[in-house]
């Protein structure tokens, strides 16, 4: 059984930073891509950075030059660090990876259960 589990939310004021940390444990064969995703009360979950195998990275255009994502492939982690917070980023944070089980398997979606960030004006 995968799971991908979150840390580093809280609350924060306008402008401070937060680092989010998402570790993909049980048996997993690869993984492809991992990322994070965030939905606002009201809205829909939106993209906010993914990171490939291969060093490719996106980013939603409101948090381009703000936040940072960065992966460690041997521990299956990944990270968000979130600088010059807005209050419009508050949400809950999602991970999110495309992973590999087993080499006969499919590439499958997984989620973690979120957490929460929170920026104060």
């Amino acid at each position: 059984q995968v799971q991908l589990v979150e840390s580093g939310g809280g609350l924060v004021q306008a402008g401070g930073s937060l680092r989010l940390s998402c570790a993909a444990v049980g048996s997993i064969f690869s993984i492809n891509a991992m990322g994070w995703y965030r939905q606002a009360p009201g809205k829909q979950r939106e993209l906010v950075a993914t990171a490939t195998n291969g060093g490719s990275q996106n980013y939603a255009d409101s948090v381009k030059g703000r936040f940072t994502i960065s992966r460690d492939n041997a521990k299956k982690m990944v990270y968000l660090q979130m600088n010059s917070l807005k209050p419009e980023d508050t949400a809950v944070y999602y991970c999110n990876a495309e992973l590999k089980i087993s080499y006969y398997s499919g590439v499958r979606n997984y989620w973690g259960r979120g957490t929460q960030v929170t920026v104060s004006s």
